[in-house]
């Protein structure tokens, strides 16, 4: 393939123009428009003699979250930054087939050990061209494809219906305790500090292993869970010292505080790691449970506090201070109960979704697939 990338300056920004498409912008095998910033035509035409993007084309993040393959499929014109270009010149290769291998778990192991930054990861053009893919025949490239694309479309469905139950969750939230911001409903106010006992994990950076104890931080808290796939390891001796300030207990609530903000998780299994740069609300001596702190954290409160902040460019943060400042109202116990008997049934529905997700019938498939297995 003709494997490029896009421009690595940084265009001036207009109001009126041409999307500049980063690695921000590739989600859920998508293109995000609505997050682009807009640049000129001049500066799109310069961009495109190099890097022009055909329907067809796959694009690739390089930088921050490494990943998230989008077939391109234009509804417009638009120029990529910081984003790999993959170009089908070649008739014996089938785009599809390539986009999968891109989400594969024998992709990511090389990506993985090839990627390079702190807490903001990368990939080089070089460390993609010299990625190695297992080739079939054309015909048995299109036949992979279409046994992934079902089990794919089966997987985004279930992820659907997680998203739409989560969206039913917060709309009742709000009809019965009302923004948190304006506090409608005139419920007693109070402070995060006041109400909870929130501590921070470690800032500091242990020596990482290859077998211990799992270091939790920003990149494995996504969609409302604690992913374990990706993660570092410490010592015994790390463990300890940082647990000794930031120990993480069943039905704590825990949350990224740079990066991207937000996306709180209850912790609803016994924890053997410890945590770094990531919020620690221990609800366990207050009235207000851990469900309502999490949608509360989910919602406006946290933009609003993140908005009057004005904090941070392109690696935003929240310190602890800012979390214990956090408004936060008390509801009557009656409304809390009301809520919890529906939030326990909807999350009931949604476990039964969790736990095909979990099964990882895709991943089982894609191994398979790329192993000449399928």
């Amino acid at each position: 393939m003709d494997v490029r990338d896009g421009t690595h300056d940084s265009p001036k920004y207009v109001i009126e123009g041409y999307p500049l498409v980063t690695s921000k912008n590739l989600v859920s095998g998508q293109i995000d428009f609505s997050t682009c910033n807009l640049i000129s035509k001049e500066d799109h035409d310069a961009i495109s003699k190099r890097s022009a993007v055909d329907d067809g084309d796959i694009l690739y993040a390089m930088i921050g979250t490494i990943g998230n393959p989008v077939i391109v499929e234009k509804s417009c014109d638009f120029s990529i930054k910081n984003v790999a270009l993959f170009k089908f010149n070649n008739e014996k290769v089938f785009n599809r087939y390539i986009y999968h291998f891109l989400n594969s778990p024998l992709a990511e192991r090389q990506f993985n050990s090839n990627s390079r930054g702190g807490t903001q990861k990368f990939v080089s053009l070089s460390n993609i061209r010299d990625l190695q893919i297992p080739l079939p025949p054309l015909a048995e490239q299109k036949r992979i494809a279409a046994i992934l694309d079902k089990a794919d479309s089966l997987r985004r469905k279930r992820q659907q219906a997680i998203q739409l139950a989560d969206q039913f969750l917060r709309a009742v939230f709000l009809d019965m305790f009302g923004d948190p911001v304006t506090n409608p409903k005139g419920w007693q106010i109070s402070t995060f500090g006041e109400i909870f006992d929130v501590r921070d994990g470690t800032h500091d950076s242990p020596k990482y292993l290859h077998t211990g104890y799992p270091l939790i931080t920003s990149k494995n808290i996504k969609n409302g869970m604690l992913d374990l796939r990706d993660v570092n390891y410490i010592s015994q001796a790390d463990y300890d010292s940082i647990n000794k300030r930031s120990k993480v207990d069943v039905g704590d609530v825990l949350m990224p505080m740079i990066g991207t903000i937000g996306n709180p998780v209850i912790v609803n299994f016994e924890p053997n790691f410890a945590i770094k740069n990531v919020a620690l609300i221990k609800t366990n001596n207050s009235k207000i449970p851990p469900e309502i702190v999490k949608m509360l954290l989910d919602g406006p409160l946290l933009k609003h506090a993140i908005t009057s902040l004005g904090r941070g460019g392109t690696q935003k943060f929240l310190s602890l201070g800012d979390i214990r400042q956090l408004k936060c109202f008390i509801p009557d116990t009656e409304v809390i109960d009301k809520f919890l008997l529906i939030n326990n049934k909807t999350q009931k529905l949604v476990g039964k979704y969790l736990v095909h997700n979990k099964s990882n019938i895709f991943e089982s498939l894609s191994q398979k697939a790329f192993a000449g297995e399928l």
